[in-house]
């Protein structure tokens, strides 16, 4: 097998992700001896797996992709990187535009928009719906089943790569080798994710709730909190930890002290 086939091939499977066939590959070229481009796959079979497993701790996968903005405008190539230094991130996804619950929690984060930006906080959706589908949903009255009103950014992450590298996508691609065929076995969607990212990029906080399972929008501003007290004061946040209370030092003596007060 020649060197450019086995190249493209690795990119091919590399951008569709399918694990079992990475896998396949790595076979294929042991079996060629192909030694180099099997350890420079195995690298990226590493970089999938740490890809979706837990984001908590690690930089949040690069976005670029259009949005809109302001409630009204269409914007290419609208990335998280500006927020670098400047602003904590509430990146939120959802499954679909035009749907259920969805126009539940984006009006309740709009309505709640002011409370994230006063902890210096900016708060993002998205879906893997188009930037038009967006507009024209933040076109339509509340009343009628819209989001107009909402103004914080909307991503549309139509390529579905977005929601993929943050383990949100409700299934996966498979490729069937006999027909020659690419197929997506679940939901095509993403399932309500939600990352609370600090101001150098960080993820603090993942969750992943099922597309029935409405979010409680308060317990974001509650762990932005917490980041924030944790952050300035160097102290860690108990159970149920709300602004205004007792936190305690990540020491036995720390613990010993909060647990005999409370």
């Amino acid at each position: 097998m020649n060197f450019i086939k086995i190249k493209f091939t690795i990119y091919a499977f590399w951008i569709i992700r399918g694990t079992l066939y990475k896998i396949l590959i790595i076979h294929m070229l042991e079996r060629t001896n192909c030694i180099f481009l099997c350890s420079s796959f195995t690298h990226y079979i590493n970089q999938y797996k740490n890809s979706t497993m837990g984001l908590v701790g690690k930089k949040y996968p690069h976005i670029s992709a259009g949005a809109v903005i302001n409630g009204e405008e269409i914007v290419e190539n609208f990335s998280l990187d500006q927020y670098i230094g400047k602003k904590y991130v509430i990146l939120f996804f959802y499954p679909k535009d035009f749907t259920f619950v969805c126009p539940t929690e984006l009006h309740a984060f709009q309505a709640k928009l002011e409370e994230f930006e006063k902890r210096g906080a900016v708060v993002i959706g998205c879906s893997t719906d188009t930037e038009e589908t967006h507009l024209a949903w933040l076109n339509t009255p509340k009343e009628h089943g819209g989001i107009q009103g909402v103004t914080y950014p909307i991503i549309a992450d139509t390529a579905k790569t977005i929601s993929l590298n943050c383990g949100v996508l409700g299934g996966e691609y498979v490729f069937n080798n006999e027909t020659r065929t690419w197929s997506f076995v679940g939901n095509p969607v993403a399932f309500r994710g939600t990352f609370l990212i600090d101001k150098e990029g960080i993820v603090r906080h993942e969750s992943i709730n099922d597309l029935p399972l409405g979010r409680n929008i308060d317990e974001y501003l509650r762990l932005l909190d917490a980041q924030l007290h944790v952050e300035k004061y160097g102290e860690v946040c108990p159970a149920n930890w709300e602004e205004g209370e007792a936190a305690m030092f990540a020491t036995p003596a720390g613990v010993a002290s909060y647990l005999s007060q409370n």
